[in-house]
């Protein structure tokens, strides 16, 4: 009996998980397919001045969307699973130290990396708080990206600099964040209507 609970226990935690988007090339189907998750980065946009594409690109870039995404564990002599490479988790891949400052930065002591709303607002608050720190213009996704992988200090230091791979991927994400909001730009009348069905399937 008590194993039969277990077992209901574990496929009902498996349905709560959210799925990812099935199409995470178009900003308009991805906020169509996910009721909330306009509210979500329209407000971050709106409370920290990144635009709702950057939120969305730097978060499909950091866990494709998963919910609860970890970084690979390393491996021990190439076989047993050792620890994780950081503490990063969720939408957002924050850090704890740095998903800590932002509760306390912004008194969202309950937030949670694998809740949405949460991730799109820690977003907007990075950026706001790099272009603070670093002078970045909020819609230079590409300098936003390698100051949120680097760490503010560490985009100041240029610690980017010499990592060629770091600074293709920080490339992806600006041409995403711009192709998201040229795609939002077309549908966002049809997603202010508060009308949640998939038009785009």
């Amino acid at each position: 009996m008590i194993k039969a609970l277990a077992v209901i226990g574990v496929l009902f935690l498996a349905g709560c998980t959210t799925a990812p988007p099935r199409n995470q090339d178009d900003a308009c189907q991805i906020l169509s397919e996910k009721p909330g998750w306009y509210d979500a980065v329209s407000d971050s946009a709106d409370r920290w001045g990144a635009s709702e594409g950057l939120i969305l690109a730097f978060i499909r870039q950091e866990s494709s969307f998963v919910a609860d995404a970890k970084p690979p564990r390393t491996r021990i002599l190439w076989v047993l699973p050792g620890p994780r490479a950081s503490s990063a988790y969720g939408y957002p891949q924050a850090k704890d130290g740095t998903w800590s400052d932002y509760k306390k930065a912004t008194g969202s002591y309950l937030a949670s990396r694998d809740d949405f709303d949460d991730a799109a607002d820690f977003v907007g608050w990075y950026v706001d708080r790099a272009y603070r720190i670093a002078g970045i213009p909020k819609s230079d996704a590409y300098r936003h990206y390698l100051a949120y992988h680097e760490g503010v200090g560490g985009f100041q230091r240029g610690t980017f600099q010499r990592k060629r791979w770091l600074q293709e991927v920080a490339s992806r994400v600006n041409q995403n964040a711009k192709t998201f909001d040229r795609q939002l730009a077309g549908c966002r009348s049809r997603l202010d209507s508060g009308s949640w069905w998939n038009p785009f399937s």
